[in-house]
């Protein structure tokens, strides 16, 4: 059993640190700045082991350089399509990753969308993806595509309901402001949306969120609801057909007019 702490990077960035008691190292998922990392590990007591990246944007891998010089002889995983400096172990689906000393073993699912070469880690139930999946949303399409990015999110939403998702921004009260958009009636949105506003109000993180939420209100993981068909189909204008004409009916709603 392993212990997720969340640090804060940028405006809104979490970077994911995980633990287990009684092991003198940890592993971080997309460090995008160094400072804040060395100063959790120096209050922790603890020593550096391992880094997870889940894809090439800077705000995930800035802090590479810096906790290289720190940590020279860490190993470092990444996408192996994704040319990423410092990642010395390239990894792809399927991939096991186990660490000596951590009981823990991710296990790595090509998530391509959100970039080409994407990939998340599962671990007992915590799925952390990056910009794949957000809470109540997912990621834009920069040098992926909508098709792969809507099979990836289909392939999340057949995960157990009871999987944690660490996705790697504060993007939640934001994203079920469009979902309320896509399903104005939904009661599950708005009680999701009283609970994380007070959250966020208290300070709190609204992560991790679990799979089962997400099923119930991010309306990029119910393309196959009637409700959210209808309400894309409002936008685009005509009959849509499939999880990927209805993922990308939203996505460009949600880029055109909401955000």
């Amino acid at each position: 059993m392993f212990d997720v702490t969340p640090i804060s990077s940028f405006d809104d960035n979490y970077i994911w640190l995980i633990s287990e008691p009684g092991v003198s190292f940890a592993v971080v998922v997309d460090p995008g700045e160094t400072g804040p990392v060395v100063a959790y590990l120096e209050q922790a007591s603890l020593e550096l082991g391992a880094i997870l990246v889940t894809h090439h944007h800077y705000d995930h891998v800035g802090g590479i350089p810096g906790l290289l010089q720190r940590f020279p002889d860490i190993e470092i995983f990444g996408p192996a399509k994704e040319p990423i400096p410092g990642v010395n172990r390239r990894v792809t689906e399927g991939d096991l990753i186990e660490l000596p000393g951590m009981t823990t073993r991710f296990r790595v699912l090509d998530t391509p969308g959100h970039t080409a070469g994407h990939v998340s880690y599962l671990g007992e139930n915590a799925l952390f993806c990056g910009d794949t999946l957000f809470a109540a949303g997912c990621g834009r399409v920069f040098d992926g595509t909508h098709e792969a990015l809507a099979a990836s999110l289909v392939r999340f939403a057949g995960l157990p309901v009871e999987t944690q998702v660490y996705c790697a921004h504060e993007y939640t009260l934001d994203n079920l402001g469009f979902a309320s958009w896509v399903e104005p009636e939904s009661e599950a949105i708005k009680l999701r949306l009283l609970a994380d506003r007070a959250s966020r109000e208290s300070g709190r993180p609204t992560l991790p969120a679990p799979l089962a939420t997400e099923l119930a209100t991010n309306p990029f993981l119910r393309t196959g609801v009637r409700d959210v068909i209808t309400a894309a189909e409002g936008y685009a204008g005509k009959k849509l057909f499939g999880d990927e004409a209805v993922f990308t009916a939203l996505r460009n709603w949600k880029d055109r007019e909401y955000d």
